[in-house]
């Protein structure tokens, strides 16, 4: 259900949001979810843990920042239950012990969802084959191998640091977008890098030596 919800929720948001919006929209959260789960948990990040993520946060809010302006309604709302879905989805992703047959079989559970997302929506139903054919490509091979190696990375990360880790995102895209599809690097973009991998990085490394100055 949780996987259905970030899919369907987050398909729709993207009708009628600008993509920065978006991003930092579901980020957003994604960060409440997770950290406030692992709170809720008994997690206690340190402090330079909350500094890492703030300022990856601020790299991302000054990334996505040029030309934001307020944000449909119905799309914000869309956009925070797409994010509170992946953030359970992450959560429960924790349990699992074989992460590609939970990821297969995660999938495979959310077909009931779908077909009936497709049923009501059946009159404005549009495809093409080559769209269908990017749409399998991009659900069984890029979702679903990213997701199973997701599941396992899940396994050494606490709640707070999963949702820290997943701000690289952004600029994980940027780059693939420079290298793949010829976009131009900017000032803009490098500054952002370096806040939001600069954050990433001092949150998990704060943990580690947190766990190393224990007596």
């Amino acid at each position: 259900m949780a996987l259905f919800v970030y899919a369907i929720a987050f398909s729709l948001a993207y009708v009628s949001l600008e993509t920065g919006m978006g991003a930092l929209i579901l980020f957003g959260s994604v960060q409440a979810t997770m950290i406030g789960a692992g709170l809720w948990r008994g997690e206690r990040p340190q402090l330079r843990e909350w500094v890492g993520l703030v300022t990856a946060m601020a790299g991302l809010i000054y990334l996505v920042l040029p030309g934001m302006a307020a944000p449909d309604p119905l799309g914000a709302v869309l956009m925070i239950a797409s994010g509170v879905g992946w953030g359970v989805y992450s959560l429960r992703g924790k349990k699992p012990a074989a992460p590609v047959a939970a990821t297969a079989g995660n999938f495979a559970s959310t077909l009931p969802f779908a077909m009936l997302a497709v049923t009501i929506a059946w009159g404005t139903l549009h495809a093409t084959p080559r769209g269908v054919a990017l749409a399998v490509t991009s659900g069984a091979v890029t979702s679903g191998l990213g997701y199973v190696i997701w599941y396992l990375a899940l396994r050494g990360l606490t709640a707070t640091r999963a949702a820290i880790v997943q701000l690289a995102v952004p600029v994980i895209a940027a780059a693939g977008g420079i290298v793949v599809l010829a976009e131009e690097p900017t000032v803009r973009l490098a500054v952002a890098s370096v806040l939001i991998l600069g954050g990433v990085g001092g949150a998990i490394l704060a943990h580690d030596s947190g766990h190393e100055l224990d007596p």
